[in-house]
């Protein structure tokens, strides 16, 4: 298998670009290349376009990593001063605003994250020692791309964020991903919520709302059932509601905490299983057995007037989900069908509903 390729965080960009910057300014000359230290050790050596005087552009290259951003020029500028003084963040076109208590960046702020920060000051400090200088970092298109990023439910408005704690990106997808979801929970655990509604995507979370109404929290969980419920319980957490397609969540009741194909399947041995315990005959187990896809199914147990196998499958997936929260949170359950109507709901689910909801 070929080895994936690191890339480079936008936070690098914009150090180096913070660097040429100033060494353009004290100099005369912009450099073509500069060399960025990363927090981890690694050195990286940055291609820097010059656009007017003091102002240097570095463009994103994520490596193989899926990230929105790749190809994007990062653009800053640092204005100098005579003074001794600190050095400020401003956020340009394209970098958002932080709206939201909770996050590492108070409200009111640019969206740049703490180790960029720390990162461009360093690189800034070895050349202008303790004068004062205000750095702006602007990303062309990043309000639109911004939309396809976790950032409008984190409360950032108007653009992207400058991030990066090890100043490289690894061509790892799954890992950001996580690490976005741990944001957003953060987030909610500092406002001092105790309740969630975990969803797997954008149709169950419209589903959900249509049927109950608005929640204090909502995440969207993708895969990642059971590192999400371990991360809630950490925050404190105490009453979790999970719902989406029975399709995905029918692997949580045979104990899957990771619902990725990859990972795991067992959907119809699953359903399999709880059939024959409702006495379905072995023809008729035989047939779910031979099924291709949860829908197909479906449609045999509907046929088959066994419809009561939904309801113990939701109740044993909460169960799942209680032993991997440690029996610190309650949490329920609720199926959704193909059209996004509720199938089946686990026996605590008026209490954990009542919770969550607002």
């Amino acid at each position: 298998m070929k080895k994936l390729r690191e890339g480079v965080s936008t936070g690098s960009c914009m150090t180096g670009g913070a660097e040429a910057s100033v060494i353009w300014q004290t100099t005369g000359k912009c450099p073509s290349v500069v060399k960025v230290d990363t927090p981890i050790g690694k050195t990286l050596y940055l291609d820097i376009i010059p656009r007017e005087f003091g102002v240097c552009g570095v463009v994103k290259d994520a490596g193989d990593d899926p990230d929105v951003t790749n190809g994007s020029e990062i653009i800053t500028k640092v204005e100098l001063f005579e003074e001794e003084g600190g050095i400020s963040f401003f956020g340009g076109e394209g970098v958002g605003t932080i709206t939201q208590e909770g996050l590492k960046i108070p409200p009111g702020q640019p969206a740049i994250n703490p180790v960029p920060r720390q990162m461009a000051e360093k690189a800034i400090r070895k050349i202008i020692g303790n004068k004062k200088a205000n750095v702006t970092v602007s990303i062309p298109g990043g309000k639109e791309l911004a939309k396809k990023t976790f950032n409008p439910r984190l409360g950032i408005v108007d653009g992207l964020s400058v991030l990066g704690t090890t100043g490289i990106v690894r061509p790892m997808s799954e890992e950001a991903m996580k690490d976005s979801l741990i944001a957003e929970l953060d987030m909610y655990a500092k406002q001092g919520h105790k309740t969630i509604l975990f969803v797997l995507g954008g149709t169950g979370e419209t589903a959900l709302k249509e049927q109950y109404g608005e929640f204090q929290c909502i995440l969207q969980v993708s895969n990642y059932i059971g590192f999400m419920i371990e991360e809630a319980v950490e925050r404190g957490f105490t009453d979790i509601l999970i719902g989406g397609f029975v399709g995905k969540l029918v692997k949580v009741a045979s104990g899957t905490m990771n619902t990725h194909s990859h990972v795991a399947d067992g959907r119809i041995e699953t359903i399999c299983t709880h059939a024959a315990l409702h006495g379905a005959p072995t023809s008729v187990i035989k047939k779910i057995y031979d099924c291709l896809t949860t829908k197909a199914a479906m449609k045999i147990v509907e046929e088959e007037g066994l419809m009561d196998i939904w309801p113990d499958m939701a109740q044993k997936a909460s169960e799942y989900c209680e032993k991997t929260a440690h029996k610190m949170a309650r949490v329920g359950i609720i199926f959704l069908d193909g059209q996004n109507e509720i199938l089946a709901a686990s026996e605590n689910i008026k209490e954990v509903l009542s919770a969550c909801r607002k």
